[in-house]
């Protein structure tokens, strides 16, 4: 629809480039080379041509461009030669002009003085006529002077029978040839050689433009618009108080709307006509939205955030226990909040993953123990050191640590030899050696000193290691697990033994995968305030399909679920009494700085669940409960896997946080749309300039009037941003009546379609296309009233002379859901299409192979490392590139 609206906009300028010209005739147009005639030319030959009407065959130059300069005698013809000869026998100028052989006219002959002088005369007339050109350009009001349309018709249209368009702007076009040449030995010869043409065009153009009194054009292009809503192109239509079509407008349109429940569109681009039959206006739009609708609450200056999150949301890969001790003790340590119930006290660490930087300062060798500083072991090969005391971790719970310092695997501190050495061992399972890993710098994580888990800022992919070293005191004395790099004494490049938190081959069934916190969730908020900050955990039932903050089941349901996850045991004045509410403890049940929230339960969907269901619930059917509720494959499966049980997935952190006071209120857009910020408190409709003002390039709203401030009234705003990367189609068709009673009274209906289209058939679940159409009704009533005026006089040590008056608005809407055709008449959606589940090897990309091992266990030169003999039963192979 904007490609045909732009060709009519730019046909229409061509035809008036095209028409002629009503104000210029023969008699007020100069030839430009229409020169003073010379004296030697003022000879008049007699006519004998016979002709009725004879042409003059007066001659104002020694050539024919100096005819008569009337239009009506056109140019000279291309095959017309004019030749100019100097003779230096007589010293004088020849003119002669011929067509092929033929004199065309006789010779003439000038003095060398009269040539000069003519020369003279006609580069002064050339000039003055250049000057004038400039002159009567500048003076016209476009491009092009106006243009009178004769006629009654155009007039009754347009409303008068002048035609005036200004353009405005430039043009640039560069072309380029280019050749590059790669000397690369991998392509062909004729691919090392590419030559490529450069073309760019760089149009500014501005039109501004009227067609009599009713229409105007007005079209802003520019093709280094960084984006496509930068570009404007209006044609608008006008009619006249008594006619019943308004108004038209073609290109960029708005259909603003007072209501607060059908708010319409600032940023449309299509076609928008205007109608009144009487009392009745009727406007109606036919358009592509081009903008997004959004509303900010704030309260006492503050914007109010709320967040949603699903209990399948927790925060991966980020938070992870230091050891298994910690794991198993986390619920007991924080069953009695506020008091901590842990003696230890972590006071140094160090963590170390894998290096994928260029940072080589805080790097060394490591090797890392899944089973290093743990009372009981996996691996069997290692045995638990009974008298040690205690089960917390320590270097010396178990034999491993003195295994490879100073037993059979002392020589895996060489690097290069950890794989022979520990051939016995599951390489990814129960060690990880990393070469050059990268020590982490202590704002790149935070640790939990006496619960004993740490939290990165960013996620750990999963072909990443991550491994620590720390040390903690206990009742008066020190422990250490793994080797700390600044007070083990072990430089490089020896590698240092660490415990592995996390390994290569992360799955389930790995021995660390417990370590992996799956109780932290992220609101999205940094900064968090506790004043004003809530957060409830609801269940989504589907007998009422509300979300409910209890478990629906026997004595279940007299208990909140935040209760229930040990979140609610104190009261605002940190009392040891529940109140119904989240308690915020700064590091033990949120952070925040970041704004994650920790549960004091270690599977709050799980196991967790499962205890406090069998606690509560006693009879027959408490499995039926448990297997109905509790989300154990949350923690027991990845959770891409867990993501895909929607029975079970009915759990959500529900709530709102607030930011810092201000006057300011960001938009969170920028370049809003002029008029398409509305703004109320308490529900009533404040007034731009007098209550707020909005800076529409910057997107921000400061609230001006300081008694809504004060008074902590709830403020709404709701606004419309243009989309930035806006590549899905939406279509926006409706229509406003307004029907006028009275000046003070006026009944309104509204009737909106909004249809997205897909970029393809195949749409995920939760990017379905809609196609919803809202219908409504409003009416809005004022009248003056002295009654309220004459009690307001009677309170005492007041009076007031202002009217007062009664304003009542009213307004319904009604919202039809539906989807767009173009996913069939169900609405189908895909969980997945597994389309990027294939992975694809190309044989020629030589490039990506490399040499396989040998698989330990099967061959004997696995247990070969750093010998020729480990390639001895392999394969010959060899691949190269013929050119």
């Amino acid at each position: 629809m904007r490609n045909l609206i732009t060709n009519i906009i730019f046909l229409a300028i061509a035809v008036f480039m095209l028409m002629p010209h009503s104000s210029l005739s023969a008699e007020n147009v100069r030839h430009p080379l229409y020169y003073p005639v010379p004296e030697y030319e003022s000879y008049q030959p007699p006519d004998t041509s016979g002709l009725r009407y004879p042409f003059s065959r007066k001659s104002y130059f020694s050539f024919s461009e100096g005819n008569d300069p009337a239009p009506l005698y056109g140019k000279d013809p291309s095959n017309l030669e004019t030749i100019i000869e100097y003779d230096p026998v007589t010293g004088t100028y020849r003119f002669s002009e011929k067509i092929g052989r033929t004199f065309y006219r006789t010779p003439a002959a000038m003095s060398k003085e009269d040539y000069f002088k003519y020369e003279m005369q006609r580069s002064k007339a050339e000039y003055w006529q250049l000057k004038s050109n400039s002159e009567n350009l500048e003076n016209e009001s476009g491009f092009l002077p106006q243009l009178n349309i004769g006629g009654e018709g155009f007039d009754r249209i347009f409303g008068s029978n002048t035609i005036n368009i200004t353009p405005a702007g430039s043009a640039e076009l560069i072309f380029g040839f280019n050749m590059s040449k790669i000397d690369n030995p991998t392509l062909t010869e004729k691919l090392r050689r590419t030559p490529s043409f450069t073309f760019e065009e760089k149009i500014l153009m501005n039109v501004a433009g009227s067609i009599g009194d009713k229409m105007k054009l007005d079209v802003n292009y520019n093709t280094e618009a960084t984006f496509d809503f930068e570009n404007k192109t209006k044609l608008e239509y006008s009619g006249k108080e008594d006619e019943i079509l308004k108004k038209i407008e073609a290109g960029n349109v708005s259909l603003p709307l007072t209501g607060s429940l059908i708010t319409g569109s600032q940023s449309l681009f299509g076609l928008k006509t205007e109608m009144q039959f009487g009392k009745l206006t009727m406007t109606t739009v036919f358009s592509q939205q081009r903008g997004e609708t959004s509303v900010i609450e704030v309260q006492g200056g503050a914007q109010i955030q709320e967040f949603d999150i699903t209990s399948d949301s927790y925060d991966a890969n980020k938070h992870y226990f230091l050891s298994d001790y910690f794991r198993e003790n986390y619920n007991r340590a924080l069953e009695n909040l506020p008091i901590i119930n842990s003696g230890i006290n972590i006071t140094r660490i160090e963590v170390w993953v894998t290096n994928k930087t260029s940072n080589f300062e805080e790097s060394r060798n490591i090797v890392a123990f899944t089973d290093l500083g743990e009372a009981e072991p996996y691996n069997s090969s290692f045995q638990p050191n009974y008298s040690e005391q205690g089960v917390w971790p320590r270097n010396e719970k178990n034999d491993l640590y003195s295994q490879m310092t100073t037993g059979a695997y002392s020589g895996s501190r060489n690097i290069n030899n950890v794989t022979s050495i520990l051939g016995g061992f599951s390489l990814g399972k129960d060690f990880e050696k990393i070469e050059n890993a990268r020590r982490l710098n202590p704002r790149e994580f935070d640790f939990n000193s006496k619960l004993g888990y740490i939290s990165l800022n960013s996620a750990l992919n999963a072909d990443e290691v991550l491994a620590v070293a720390y040390e903690y005191t206990l009742n008066g004395r020190t422990y250490r697990v793994g080797e700390l790099s600044s007070s083990s004494g072990i430089s490089a490049p020896d590698a240092l033994y660490l415990k592995l938190i996390k390994s290569t081959n992360f799955t389930p069934a790995s021995p660390t995968w417990g370590l992996m916190m799956k109780n932290v969730y992220a609101i999205g908020a940094y900064q968090v305030n506790s004043q004003d900050f809530t957060l409830d955990v609801l269940y989504q039932d589907d007998r009422t399909g509300n979300a409910i903050n209890y478990i629906p089941e026997g004595e279940l349901n007299k208990k909140i679920l935040l209760k229930l996850l040990n979140l609610d045991n104190l009261n605002s004045n940190r009392d040891p009494y529940p109140d119904g509410l989240f308690d915020f403890m700064t590091g033990i049940t949120i952070n925040p700085s970041n704004g994650r929230v920790f549960f004091p339960v270690l599977e709050p969907f799980g196991s967790d669940l499962e205890k406090i269901i069998r606690e509560n619930i006693t009879g027959e059917d408490v499995e039926t409960i448990v297997d109905k509720y509790v989300f154990q494959e949350l923690y027991d499966s990845t959770k891409t896997k867990a993501q895909q049980i929607a029975e079970k997935n009915k759990f959500k952190l529900s709530g709102s946080y607030q930011s810092s006071s201000s006057s300011e209120i960001m938009l969170n857009a920028m370049n809003v749309p002029q008029g398409s910020v509305k703004v109320t408190a308490g529900g009533r409709q404040l007034t731009e300039g007098v209550d707020f003002t909005v800076d529409y390039t910057l997107g921000r709203v400061t609230i001006i009037n300081q008694g809504i401030l004060e008074s902590g009234t709830p403020v709404r705003i709701s606004l419309e941003s243009n989309s930035l990367f806006n590549i899905q189609t939406k279509t926006l068709v409706g229509s406003h009546f307004d029907y006028k009673i009275s000046d003070d009274f006026n009944i309104g209906a509204t009737i909106m379609n909004l249809t997205e289209r897909p970029l393809t058939q195949k749409v995920n679940i939760g990017d379905e296309p809609i196609s919803n159409t809202i219908w409504g009704l409003n009416t809005s009533y004022r009248t003056e009233s002295q009654f309220l005026t004459t009690l307001v006089d009677k309170i005492p040590l007041i009076e007031t002379k202002q009217p007062s008056s009664i304003t009542f608005t009213g307004e319904f809407a009604h919202l039809i859901p539906g989807h767009s055709r173009a996913i069939e008449k169900d609405g189908n959606a895909y969980i997945d299409d597994f389309e990027g589940s294939e992975t694809t090897i190309d044989m020629k990309s030589f490039s990506a192979w490399s040499l396989s091992s040998a698989p330990v266990g099967y061959f004997p030169e696995a247990e070969l490392n750093n010998d020729l003999r480990y390639g001895f039963g392999r394969a010959k192979i060899a691949w190269y590139v013929i050119d």
